[in-house]
């Protein structure tokens, strides 16, 4: 493990901390916590070229799958098959977390490290919102690297 490299970073609240990056599993996966805010979490969206798997850690959370409602608790697994359109949000009144695995996880690796905003490692409060998130830089981000965000109907392009 890397002790130079920065590994935790907070994104549309959510504090997201690096176990493993891609480069330390020999390319295989990378392995994030995810530390969720009640009401927040992923927008909609889709990654080809990417496997993710949710472990519940703690909390509770609605998960999107193609349209399908999912709710899951502490101890429950979701697979988001590569590619899949998919979202979800911390919908408890305490925050919740979630181990990420995504493969081989280079694209979450380079959208979290450049979207999110690094914050000191073992951060473990939400940072204070200086406004709202800069959505357009997220979104060319995510355009960048292929990651598909789905903007709400409605919104403007």
């Amino acid at each position: 493990m890397s002790g130079t490299r920065h590994r935790t970073y907070y994104l549309l609240g959510s504090l997201i901390q690096f176990h493993a990056f891609p480069d330390e599993t020999g390319g295989g996966c990378g392995i994030v916590e995810i530390l969720t805010a009640p009401g927040t979490g992923a927008p909609p969206h889709k990654h080809p070229g990417e496997d993710e798997n949710f472990f519940v850690l703690d909390g509770q959370f609605e998960f999107d799958l193609d349209g399908k409602k999912l709710d899951v608790g502490a101890g429950d697994f979701v697979k988001i098959p590569d590619g899949r359109v998919h979202a979800f949000k911390c919908v408890g009144d305490k925050p919740g977390r979630l181990l990420n695995v995504t493969s081989p996880g280079t694209m979450h690796e380079v959208f979290f490290t450049k979207a999110g905003d690094p914050v000191p490692e073992g951060t473990v409060e939400f940072p204070a919102a200086d406004g709202p998130p800069d959505l357009d830089r997220i979104m060319t981000i995510a355009d960048r690297i292929g990651l598909t965000i789905l903007r709400p109907e409605g919104s403007a392009q």
